[in-house]
């Protein structure tokens, strides 16, 4: 049998249904303590205990000063493939690069098909900061990266893609931390270039191909750094 869920559990799971009830989204603010708890019919420290436990899940993001909001780590915890207790990380990334070769591009033309007028604003101003991190040599292209396919992945409209595509990323950045490969960093560039300009146009077939060949040129870099090894 099913344990009684504890107060706080369930305070935390009225939170997540006034979320979803409300349409709040990603950056949204949540009503201040005064008002939740009387939304809700529960003890201000109850709830204070139920923030807590979703913060803890990135459900939510507690800011000092200004207030709850939802989170836009999605729920999403930090390792939920227990990717860091993989001891050949090698293997791993190489793996996780065929994933992405099977994934992304349905990915990128389902998002040709279906991005907004934001989304694909949102892509170009990342492929610009993306380029000009690598121009100046800094290590801000690794999270802009995960943000530019991770944006690719929402506009895909396709919501299981939208919550595995960020924890494969995030992975991959391994790669990028570990090997630093100047021809990829331009090859990266202009495939981002031919990427965003495919989802800009609605071009489904061409979003699919400039991301086969994006993932197909990683994965190819990464096997012949293998076989060095």
């Amino acid at each position: 049998m099913e344990e009684t869920k504890s107060l706080v559990e369930q305070t935390s799971d009225q939170i997540i249904h006034f979320i979803t009830e409300n349409d709040l989204e990603i950056g949204d603010r949540l009503p201040n303590e005064y008002e939740l708890s009387d939304k809700l019919s529960v003890g201000r420290s109850t709830l204070r205990e139920a923030v807590r436990d979703l913060a803890s899940r990135n459900i939510l993001e507690v800011r000092q000063g200004a207030g709850t909001f939802v989170s836009d780590k999605r729920g999403i915890a930090t390792d939920p493939l227990g990717f860091s207790l993989i001891k050949d990380q090698d293997k791993m990334i190489y793996d996780l690069f065929e994933l992405r070769y099977i994934l992304e591009p349905t990915m990128a033309a389902l998002a040709a098909k279906h991005a907004t007028g934001e989304q694909i604003k949102k892509l170009n101003i990342l492929r610009d900061e993306i380029e000009n991190s690598f121009k100046n040599n800094t290590e801000e292209h690794v999270e802009l990266d995960i943000k530019f396919h991770t944006v690719i992945a929402e506009a895909s409209g396709n919501v299981a893609l939208l919550h595995i595509i960020p924890i494969i990323n995030e992975s991959i950045a391994l790669f990028n931390k570990n090997y630093n490969i100047l021809h990829l960093k331009i090859e990266t560039i202009e495939l981002h270039k031919d990427i965003t300009k495919a989802i800009e146009n609605h071009d489904e077939t061409g979003a699919l191909d400039a991301m086969t060949i994006h993932m197909a040129n990683n994965r190819k870099e990464f096997k012949r750094i293998m076989e060095e090894k």
